[in-house]
């Protein structure tokens, strides 16, 4: 069991309705310092609902919710003092330069003119915005303006961070190029909760997922512990030569009786197999043949498929919440567009 002293992030039996639609119905989760919780979920299974909890944007009407060992309901200042939060859509001001958007955040946070510039000076280099510096927000890209975003959410040295869906819009490589900054935040002391709608961007970031369905919590471990529930491993090979690929099928068809062999792309056979095993197996039989062969992996499945067992349907990330609820701002954390 984790040290509670650890938990820095935690919820027991959290409730929170809209009208007639139960958005949590008895939420528990717990995040350890210095880790980052990958928060996945259907459409309408509350994820969006539990971040503005812990960030004090609206209040649980059961259960209890404590940020950085304060409880969210009878201490938001102190929570908010410690905090970063970064919604699903970009919340700067357009009409204002990256610098000014940065420096006015630090003077709410009660930072000196010089503390603040200063700050927002290294943030924007951080996130390679400073060519871009003076600029009026409007005139920058979608990415650029994600970037500002998060970057005003960090502007107080939050050892907190919330990050509701952060890549949303981003192509590729921008995507990339948050997530070095979710792991840089990390590596400098920072919790982070982080939700998604990308799978891979949690089995890449997260040490440990929670799953929520129709507003709760129906799985909690780590990626690779997470992707052992839907059970069987994949061996997948590529001979060198092609037309070694029957050859390849029937080894592969003896160390997994049974089991159907599938070309999952050009030249690549797979087959699922019950453990370890059967790789060192195929690679005796391959060697004996003298087939060679230019890829071999054994793999776990993928958070894909994991989610698809557990929710019966693939990832999306519209909370399911009524526009416009409970949306009040909260000092000190960069509340974006969550819904």
């Amino acid at each position: 069991m984790a040290d509670t002293s650890e938990i820095v992030i935690e919820a027991e039996g959290l409730i929170k309705n809209f009208g007639r639609t139960r958005a949590l119905r008895g939420v528990d989760l717990s995040v350890r310092r210095g880790t980052v919780l990958g928060v996945l979920g259907p459409n309408g299974a509350g994820k969006t609902t539990a971040v503005r909890i812990f960030a004090t944007l609206i209040e649980p009407d059961g259960g209890h919710a404590r940020v950085a060992g304060y409880d969210v309901a009878k201490h938001p200042q102190k929570v908010r003092e410690a905090i970063g939060l970064t919604g699903q859509y970009a919340s700067v001001d357009e009409d204002l330069t990256g610098r000014q958007n940065l420096v006015l955040i630090g003077m709410l946070l009660d930072l000196r003119l010089g503390e603040a510039r200063a700050r927002a000076a290294e943030l924007l280099d951080w996130f390679d915005l400073a060519d871009a510096a003076d600029r009026i927000a409007k005139t920058y890209s979608g990415g650029m303006r994600r970037r500002l975003d998060l970057a005003s959410s960090l502007v107080g040295h939050p050892e907190i961070v919330f990050l509701d869906e952060p890549t949303t819009g981003l192509d590729p490589a921008k995507r990339e190029e948050m997530w070095g900054v979710v792991r840089s935040l990390v590596t400098e002391g920072s919790t982070v909760l982080l939700t998604t709608q990308y799978l891979e961007e949690a089995d890449a970031l997260a040490d440990e997922i929670t799953v929520i369905d129709h507003g709760r919590v129906i799985a909690h471990d780590t990626p690779d512990g997470l992707k052992r529930i839907v059970g069987a491993r994949t061996l997948e090979v590529r001979p060198a030569d092609l037309a070694d690929v029957e050859r390849v099928d029937r080894i592969l068809r003896d160390v997994a009786p049974g089991a159907s062999v599938e070309v999952v792309r050009a030249g690549i056979l797979a087959v699922p197999v019950a453990d370890e095993s059967a790789m060192t197996e195929a690679v005796a039989r391959l060697a004996a043949q003298g087939i060679g062969v230019i890829e071999l992996s054994l793999h776990l499945p993928s958070l894909d498929e994991v989610f698809f067992t557990l929710t019966g349907q693939p990832v999306d990330d519209d909370d399911g919440r009524p526009a416009g609820a409970g949306r009040p701002s909260a000092p000190g954390a960069t509340a974006g567009d969550a819904r």
